[in-house]
C-alpha cells in the first residue's frame, strides 16, 4: 500500500531522497498511513522502486530526525506520528511550498542571473570584514555605517548624478525598511499620490501609517502634472524609469515640471529610482534629485543591482526631514547588517562594482532582447510593454482567459510568472533570473499554458 504513496520524477530538480521523503511524510500528515504502520525496509523499497539505498536511507533518517518515523533495532521503521487531529489543509502546505520552489522555467523576478555578479569577490570583501573582530564586537550606526555612506555619496554621483553629501545619506534594510522610517519622519495621516498598482509594497507601508492614498493619471512620459493639482497631495512617489502608460522613461521636461508643482505646493517628491543604474539601451539618466535637494527624497537599493539577499537600501534626505531626523537619531536603530554595510562599502571602493554594473548591462541586453524575440515568434499578434530598468515586460493578450485555469496550467509546466501584475489580460515576465537557454522554451510553454486556460 506504502507505494501508492510515493512518487519519485528523475527529471525534477528536486533530488530524490526529498521526493521520497515528501511523498511519505504528505502520506502520513493527510492519515494514509497510520500511527504504527510499518514501513518498507530499505533493502525493500530500494529493490521495488528502482533507487539506491543510499537515497532511501536519506529520506527514512529526515523523517526520523523529524519524529515522523521511528527506527526499531532489528524490527524495521515505523510511522511515530498521528495527525488525525489537524486540518486538511496541514497536510498540504508542505509540498506546496516546495512545489513552489521548484520552478524550472522562472520568470517571477524573484532572482538574477549568476553570471552577473563575480562571486568570489563579494565573499573576500565579506570575509575581510569579518576577520576584523574589532569591527563586529560593536554596534553599527544607527545612520548607516560612515564607510558606506561616503562610498555611497560617489557611487550615487558617479551613477545617477545625485547630489549628496554622506551626512544627509540613511541606510536601511530594503526599500520597505527606508520607507517606514521616512514615513515616521513625515507624520502620520498623510495624502500620497501613487500610479496604480505600481509599488503595492510601498502602499502597504503607507496604510500603516494612515495615510490616504490617491492614484495619479499618466501619460506616455509618466505622471500628469493636473492630475496632480485634482489630487492636492502632500507626497509624490514616482520610478522615473518605469512610469507612464508605457512603462517608459520620464523625460527631463516632465520632471522639471513636477518640480516646479512641489515647490509651488510645498509637496515633497520621493524619488524611488529602482535599478537607474541598469539602463543599457542608453547611458543612465540623471535622477529627478539631481535637478531639486529641497524637495525630493531620492531612494535607491541594491536588490537586482547586486544580490537579492543583500537586503540595503538608502535615502538621500532633503534639509527639512533631515533636521527631523537628527533630533530623533539617538533613539534609533540600524536596520541593516553592519557586516554587510562594511563589505558593501569595500565593494564599491575597490571598484567591484563598476565592472559589475558593466556585466549586469551586457546580460541583461541580451536577455531582454532574447525575451522580445521570443514573445514576438510566440505571441505574433499580442501587444506587450517592455521595462527596460526594471527588466520584465507586460504581455497583453487581446482576448480573456482563466485567471485560475492559467496559474495551473502554468504550474503544471513548472513556469512561474511575476505576481505584479494581476490584470484579467495581462503577464509580467521577468528575464532578470531565467537563464538565456530556456528562455524560449519557457515562453513557448507560456503559449501552451494560455491557450488551455481561454
Amino acid at each position: 500500500m506504502l507505494y501508492d504513496f510515493i512518487s519519485t520524477d528523475r527529471q525534477s530538480r528536486m533530488p530524490l531522497y526529498q521526493q521520497v521523503y515528501l511523498s511519505i511524510r504528505q502520506a502520513i500528515e493527510n492519515g494514509s498511513l497510520k500511527k504504527g504502520s510499518r514501513l518498507p525496509s530499505v533493502r525493500q523499497l530500494s529493490r521495488d522502486r528502482g533507487i539506491s539505498k543510499t537515497t532511501v536511507l536519506g529520506a527514512y533518517d529526515q523523517l526520523c530526525v523529524e519524529g515522523y518515523i521511528v527506527s526499531r533495532p532489528q524490527t524495521g521503521y515505523f510511522v511515530a506520528a498521528a495527525f488525525d487531529s489537524l486540518p486538511q489543509a496541514a497536510a498540504q502546505t508542505d509540498k506546496e511550498r516546495q512545489e513552489v520552489h521548484y520552478a524550472e522555467f522562472d520568470f517571477s523576478g524573484k532572482s538574477i542571473d549568476e553570471s552577473v555578479i563575480d562571486l568570489s569577490e563579494w565573499k573576500k570583501c565579506v570575509k575581510d570584514v569579518i576577520n576584523r573582530n574589532y569591527l563586529l564586537t560593536s554596534y553599527g550606526d544607527a545612520q548607516g555605517e560612515e564607510a558606506l555612506r561616503t562610498a555611497l555619496q560617489k557611487y550615487a554621483l558617479g551613477t545617477r548624478s545625485v547630489n549628496a553629501r554622506a551626512d544627509h545619506i540613511v541606510v536601511g534594510a530594503g526599500t520597505q525598511a527606508v520607507l517606514l522610517l521616512l514615513c515616521s519622519l513625515c507624520g502620520f495621516g498623510k495624502k500620497i499620490a501613487v500610479e496604480r498598482g505600481s509599488f503595492l509594497q510601498a502602499e502597504l507601508v503607507f496604510e500603516s501609517f494612515d495615510y490616504r492614498i490617491a492614484y495619479f493619471d499618466s501619460d506616455r512620459h509618466g505622471v500628469l502634472i493636473d492630475s496632480l493639482k485634482e489630487i492636492s497631495p502632500d507626497l509624490v512617489l514616482i520610478n522615473p524609469n518605469c512610469t507612464g502608460t508605457h512603462g517608459g522613461n520620464m523625460p527631463v521636461t516632465r520632471r522639471l515640471e513636477l518640480i516646479e508643482w512641489a515647490r509651488e505646493t510645498g509637496a515633497l517628491i520621493l524619488e524611488d529610482d529602482y535599478n537607474g543604474e541598469l539602463r543599457y539601451s542608453t547611458l543612465p539618466i540623471p535622477c529627478v534629485q539631481h535637478y531639486d535637494v529641497d524637495n525630493t527624497v531620492y531612494i535607491g537599493s541594491f536588490s537586482k543591482v547586486l544580490l537579492p539577499s543583500v537586503r540595503l537600501s538608502y535615502m538621500v534626505l532633503p534639509q527639512r526631514l533631515l533636521t527631523i531626523y537628527n533630533s530623533r537619531k539617538g533613539l534609533m536603530n540600524q536596520t541593516a547588517s553592519k557586516t554587510e554595510q562594511l563589505a558593501l562599502a569595500k565593494y564599491i571602493e575597490n571598484r567591484r562594482i563598476d565592472a559589475h554594473l558593466r556585466r549586469a548591462r551586457r546580460v541583461y541586453y541580451e536577455k531582454s532582447k532574447r525575451l522580445m524575440a521570443c514573445v514576438e515568434k510566440t505571441f505574433p499578434s499580442v501587444p506587450y510593454e517592455f521595462n527596460e530598468t526594471a527588466l520584465y515586460l507586460v504581455l497583453k493578450p487581446p482576448f480573456s482567459f482563466d485567471r485560475n485555469r492559467l496559474e495551473q496550467a502554468l504550474a503544471a509546466r513548472s513556469v512561474r510568472l511575476m505576481a505584479r501584475d494581476k490584470e484579467k489580460n495581462a503577464l509580467a515576465l521577468s528575464f532578470s533570473g531565467i537563464p538565456l537557454e530556456k528562455t524560449e522554451e519557457g515562453v513557448r510553454l507560456i503559449g501552451e499554458a494560455l491557450a488551455a486556460s481561454r
